[in-house]
């Protein structure tokens, strides 16, 4: 089956402490850091890439204007969806929706919501 996404680019404001917040999350969950750890392949060839643009405000990133509100990427199982809760905060990672884990989006949809420190916000999903 081809992949349905290609690729995304992440503008963020501070390359290096994004590289490591994202850097952890995405090793976490099998994806393959480039020489520069500036960008992460998965294993069926899709790939993210962070980058400064060179036109960027110092504005903060808003996931609640238009265009992308978050990520959404898949975790094997229960497990790593706790384990994962548990080391996020080590990383630069802050859980939302706390309160609900893990069924925050609901009782048929068990997933872990983190927000890193520029704002972007990743939900983890067990299985597809």
């Amino acid at each position: 089956m081809t992949r349905a996404v290609h690729h995304l680019d992440l503008w963020v404001g501070t390359p290096d402490v994004a590289a490591g917040e994202w850097g952890w999350l995405l090793g976490e969950l099998g994806w393959d850091a480039s020489s520069d750890h500036r960008s992460w392949a998965h294993p069926d060839g899709t790939y993210i890439f962070l980058e400064r643009s060179i036109d960027q405000l110092d504005e903060p990133h808003d996931r609640l204007r238009p265009g992308v509100n978050h990520l959404a990427l898949t975790c094997s199982d229960r497990r790593m969806l706790d384990r994962l809760r548990a080391e996020s905060s080590e990383h630069g990672w802050h859980e939302m929706f706390a309160d609900r884990y893990p069924h925050a989006g609901g009782e048929q949809h068990t997933a872990l919501y983190l927000e890193n420190s520029e704002g972007f916000e990743v939900e983890v999903v067990v299985g597809d």
